[in-house]
Formats: structure tokens, C-alpha cells, sequence
């Protein structure tokens, strides 16, 4: 083999890892959405972690690719449906020396993470038909648009933004859907009293929520590192470091504000803050020194649980802290380039400019915000017309009977711990005979 053969496969190897890495990061979410929500939903939250990525899958296939890559104007991707393949069709990713199939599955991952973020803000009172409608329009019509804003050659990109993994372009358009769905649909039974002080409605088995955790602290490693769609120079390698540094960071930032705030060290707390560092981090992961991801990693972790505390206090029922965890900090990680953005690693990315920090001034800062914002201005207004027409006409939320049962048994028929909550079950395991 020529040595450019040699680094194709390579590069295709290493890519096609990082998308299995990124894909199984669906896993993750199933065992910390499923933990940190009660039992008699269990089995719905893990569920809906398949039927997300499957809608996903399709979605991004038929129209989302070409929306975010495919060749347009500064808005949206006009070619490439269903990855039909021209002569410059997809050059926003023509950097990459991969085949387009393995590009499409590592930004497929991205987006099926996208959407499951949203998702956070409907636990444990949407209606299943809702997955299905928001999620198809999701991949097609709110994330694609944004991606192709900072990725895809659009004018976003133009400026100069840094986002390097998806702080904004992932995280921040998960977290605004949730944060809209979660008012739209108000908060679940039993959340406040009366006086609209908050009552803890807690996870039901910790030990899944952090497995879960950790599980998307390693598959973070391919939504970073795997960014680099490279192996030859080894840059891959620095990337993983500062995303590893930033969530350690963040781990114990977390537990020490939670025991500030509360007087508790908070296992979920602990966990969160891994999630908000890594989130922050992603923007920042190849243009900060090891030093300022500790710092981005620490300031995201600590401020998302104050955030989480803030916004319940505040009569926001988010069951899984999405907004905060994955959009406060996806706004701290995509600010935070506009400080700390180093010289010597935007000249090796090419993209944007140094941070204040370095003496670059205002301009990556102004854009940094300008993209911020932006963003969560289209992505709000979109999601907000999308889930006020289904609740106008469908209906977003179960009936009280049936969020009061348990979407497990009132969407699919069968508890996700038949043992301990079908009464039938019970009844039929105490009469039988041996």
C-alpha cells in the first residue's frame, strides 16, 4: 500500500470508531435518563433511546445530511438528499480523507445525541406520538440548519466561529427543545405544592445514572478526539486530553458546590458536572491549553448545579437538568474560546481567532456570542411553533391517569419491573405452586 492509502484506511478506521463510540453514547443516555426518573417509567425512558436514534438514523439520511453539508447558501444545504453524491455536493467536508458513508454515520451519532437531549425535556409526561412528529422535524428542520450555519459553510462559519465538536451546534439545540417542551408541558403531577415550592421527585437507582455517566465520559472521546477525522499528526491525541482534564474538573467542582449549596455531596450533582464539563469542553476541546480546560470544565460544572437549583426554584419541572447540563454549559464551553482560545492552536485549526486572554481582543468573543445567540433564537422559535400546533392539536402530554400509572404501562403495555409494580404479576408469583 502507498502511504496515502495507508493513512486513508487509517483515518477511516479511526473515524469509524469514533461513530461507534459517539452511537453508543444512546446507550449512556438510556442508563442515566432511566436512573435519574422513577420506575414506573423506566423501561418508556430507556425505550425511547432506540426509537429516537432510529428516527434519527432515517431522518438525517433522507434530508438532515444535506441540509447541515450538502451545498447551498449561507442558510441551508439545497443538495446531496439521501447522500446523493455530485461533483462538490458535500465540500464543507471535503477536508476529511474519508468515504462519505463513514462521515455520515459520525455526524448521524451527533445528531442522534442532538435529539436526545431534547428529549430531557419531555420525561415522563409526552405522548409517544410526539416522538415520533417533534423528532422527525428535529433532524430535519431545526439541527441540520444550525450545523450548516457553523459547519457546512454557512455564515456562521464564515465568521470564524469555534465550535469545534458541538457545544452550540449539539448540546446548546438539544437543551433550548427541551427547555420549550418543558414549559409547554408544565411540570409533572406531584412536582409542587401549591405554594410553588418544589418537592424532590427523585431517580430511582443511582448506580444506573452514573454508569450512565461514565459511559458518556468515554464516549465523549470519540465526539472530540473523533473530530479531528485524523490520525496522521496525532492532534486527535490533544484533543482527548483537554476533554478529559475539563471533566475531571468538573466532577469534583460539582460535588464541592453541591455540598456548599446544599450540605450534601450529590452523586447525580457529581454526575451532572462531568456531563456540563464535557459539554463546555467540546467547543473548546482543540483551541484552549490543558490549563484552561481545568478551568472551563470547573466553571461549567460548578454553575450548572447552581443553574439546576435556580431553575426549579423557579417552578421549571427539567427532570433531567437538560437545560442546565447541556445548555448553560454548551453556552459557557462556546463563550469560553472568546477568552481562551490560544494562538499557536487556532493557527493549527485554522479557524477563527486567539481568545482575549492572549491579546486577540473582542472579535472571537462578539462572534462566539453572536453565534450563541443565534442559534438559541432560531432553534426556541422553531421548536416553539412545532410543539404549540401538536399541543393545539394532538396534544403533547398523557392524560393524568395515565402519568399517574406510569408511562410504561399506559404507552406499552408492560412495566419496566413487572416485579415491583404489576399488581397482577405479584399476585400470580405469590399463588403459584412450585
Amino acid at each position: 500500500m502507498s502511504p496515502k492509502e495507508i493513512s486513508l484506511a487509517l483515518d477511516s478506521l479511526w473515524v469509524i470508531l469514533s461513530a461507534v463510540l459517539v452511537i453508543g453514547m444512546q446507550a449512556g443516555f438510556a442508563l442515566l435518563e432511566a436512573g435519574s426518573t422513577r420506575m414506573k417509567n423506566s423501561g418508556h425512558v430507556a425505550g425511547k433511546q432506540i426509537l429516537s436514534f432510529a428516527i434519527a438514523s432515517l431522518a438525517f439520511w433522507a434530508a438532515g445530511f444535506a441540509i447541515t453539508f450538502g451545498t447551498g447558501n449561507s442558510f441551508i444545504g439545497t443538495e446531496g438528499w439521501f447522500l446523493k453524491e455530485g461533483k462538490g455536493t458535500f465540500d464543507s467536508l471535503a477536508w476529511a480523507n474519508i468515504p462519505l458513508s463513514i462521515k455520515f454515520l459520525f455526524q448521524l451519532g451527533f445528531a442522534g445525541v442532538s435529539l436526545a437531549i431534547a428529549w430531557g425535556g419531555f420525561a415522563e409526561r409526552a405522548k409517544l406520538s410526539v416522538y415520533f412528529i417533534f423528532g422527525t422535524i428535529f433532524t430535519i428542520a431545526i439541527y441540520p440548519v444550525i450545523g450548516h450555519w457553523v459547519w457546512g459553510g454557512g455564515w456562521l462559519g464564515t465568521m470564524g466561529m469555534q465550535d469545534f465538536a458541538g457545544s452550540t451546534v449539539v448540546h446548546l439545540q438539544g437543551a433550548i427543545a427541551a427547555l420549550v417542551a418543558t414549559v409547554l408541558l408544565g411540570p409533572r403531577i406531584g412536582k409542587f405544592n401549591k405554594d410553588k415550592t418544589p418537592n424532590v421527585i427523585p431517580g430511582h437507582n443511582q448506580v444506573y445514572t452514573v454508569i450512565g455517566g461514565f459511559i458518556l465520559w468515554v464516549g465523549w472521546f470519540g465526539f472530540n478526539a473523533g473530530s479531528t477525522m485524523a490520525v496522521g499528526d496525532g492532534f486527535f491525541g490533544y484533543v482527548a486530553l483537554t476533554t478529559n482534564l475539563a471533566a475531571a474538573a468538573g466532577a469534583i467542582a460539582a460535588i464541592v458546590t453541591a455540598k456548599i449549596i446544599v450540605g450534601k455531596a450529590d452523586i447525580p450533582a457529581m454526575v451532572n458536572g462531568v456531563l456540563a464539563a464535557l459539554v463546555a469542553i467540546t467547543a473548546a476541546c482543540a483551541f484552549v491549553e490543558p490549563w484552561a480546560a481545568v478551568v472551563i470544565g470547573a466553571v461549567a460544572g460548578s454553575f450548572t448545579f447552581w443553574t439546576s437549583v435556580y431553575f426549579e426554584r423557579k417552578g421549571i419541572d427539567d427532570p433531567i437538568y437538560a437545560f442546565s447540563v447541556h445548555g448553560i454549559a454548551g453556552i459557557i464551553g462556546t463563550i469560553s474560546t472568546g477568552f481562551f482560545a490560544s494562538p499557536r492552536l487556532v493557527e493549527i485549526t485554522g479557524i477563527g481567532k486567539a481568545g482575549l486572554v492572549y491579546g486577540g481582543g473582542f472579535h472571537q468573543l462578539i462572534v462566539q456570542t453572536v453565534g450563541v445567540l443565534g442559534a438559541m433564537a432560531y432553534v426556541a422559535f422553531v421548536s416553539f411553533i412545532i410543539l404549540f400546533v401538536l399541543k393545539k392539536t394532538i396534544g403533547l402530554r398523557v392524560t393524568a391517569e395515565q402519568e399517574i400509572s406510569g408511562l410504561d404501562i399506559s404507552e406499552h403495555g408492560s412495566y419496566g419491573y413487572p416485579e415491583q409494580l404489576d399488581p397482577a404479576f405479584i399476585h400470580s408469583s405469590k399463588t403459584a405452586t412450585p
